[in-house]
């Protein structure tokens, strides 16, 4: 008789929770265990539009690090943009995302089939695909991914048990600065757990997996890179504004780390104050062209110059949101990854939960 597997969903309750970084980092344990997974994301939202076809971009990452086969990689149902919104809007797409859906268990000979929702609870629901439309379809069992923002973290997952029902077999709470640690671990969990809501792991911020690569910020800004065009895999942490008084500014950048500062491009001494500190970039508004001193020094010291043809303020608007919806891609967040979901996801209390036991022992 042909084993059927289980289906977990991985959802959020708002988007850019860390989901992502999360599933990566579970599914990698859950591969430890010896257990054969399957991965799909149903509702493509990273989406790449330059190939023949539109190819959802988690997916392909997923695929090639945790070295899924072909056979183990289910399709994309819907691509979440902006034209498939207006299309089901207009009613010339009529398509019946559940029958689609059902065709996933087409994928059951695996041991469990992991999911990764879209960005909220809501999101696809136009589709039939919200995540709670997908529990039921699936008979799926959830866990819940939160970023901590403050104790009202509490109200959102509250309101997703009750969408949620018996379903939810957990939550992962995300972000948590460590000063707000113990507020969590013994305020917050033991009340959720009277509700009923078993919190899974609780994981603490991380500014590497929140840090923006030095390319990336060169492509969004448009920059034109006028040194070390090698190091653009420096990783960015934070950021600075260099507008203040020499003196100010080097007490200012000496509280950052792994930092790009912004400033003008005729603030000489801003720029070589930030060459004293922990930066990684230095970021020229004002298309104003830098003295041949700064150039040799950032030369010698391998940090990148960019120039862009922004005021600050839209320089700084333009980092901020790269910032807020950074990629785990590179491979030093990989690692990172793998190593946080091991220490602080209670992976084999997931398998009792999901009535599954493990092929080979885990940390």
């Amino acid at each position: 008789m042909p084993k059927t597997a289980k289906f977990l969903l991985i959802g959020s309750s708002e988007a850019y929770s860390g989901k992502s970084a999360i599933v990566l980092g579970m599914a990698h344990q859950l591969q430890s265990t010896g257990l054969d997974i399957a991965y799909g994301k149903p509702v493509g939202t990273c989406l790449d539009h330059t190939q023949a076809e539109v190819v959802e971009e988690d997916l392909q990452f997923m695929a090639q690090t945790l070295k899924l086969p072909e056979h183990r990689l289910l399709p994309m149902l819907l691509p979440l943009d902006q034209t498939t919104v207006a299309q089901r809007l207009a009613g010339t797409d009529q398509t019946n995302y559940q029958q689609k859906l059902q065709r996933y268990a087409d994928y059951a000979d695996s041991d469990l089939v992991l999911l990764e929702g879209a960005g909220t609870l809501d999101e696809g629901k136009l589709f039939d695909l919200s995540l709670a439309q997908m529990t039921e379809q699936l008979d799926a069992a959830v866990v819940l991914v939160s970023r901590f923002h403050s104790a009202l973290i509490v109200d959102s997952l509250l309101t997703a048990q009750q969408q949620l029902g018996d379903a939810l077999v957990g939550v992962v709470i995300n972000d948590v600065l460590l000063d707000q640690m113990e507020t969590v671990q013994t305020q917050i969990q033991p009340f959720l757990e009277r509700q009923g809501i078993e919190v899974l792991g609780i994981l603490p911020r991380n500014d590497l997996l929140r840090s923006v690569s030095v390319g990336v910020l060169a492509q969004q800004l448009g920059a034109e890179i006028l040194c070390r065009p090698d190091r653009l895999d420096l990783m960015v942490e934070s950021l600075k504004i260099g507008a203040m008084n020499v003196n100010s500014a080097l007490e200012y950048f000496r509280k950052g780390r792994n930092m790009a500062i912004v400033t003008g491009g005729d603030r000489t001494d801003i720029q070589l104050a930030a060459f004293e500190t922990s930066t990684q970039c230095l970021i020229l508004t004002g298309h104003l062209p830098p003295s041949a001193t700064i150039l040799s020094r950032a030369e010698d010291l391998e940090i990148p110059v960019l120039s862009v043809d922004l005021d600050t303020l839209t320089t700084v608007e333009i980092i901020d949101r790269a910032f807020g919806q950074v990629r785990l891609h590179e491979p030093i967040k990989i690692q990172s990854v793998f190593q946080m979901a091991q220490t602080h996801v209670k992976i084999n209390r997931l398998l009792d939960k999901l009535g599954l036991a493990p092929v080979a022992s885990v940390g």
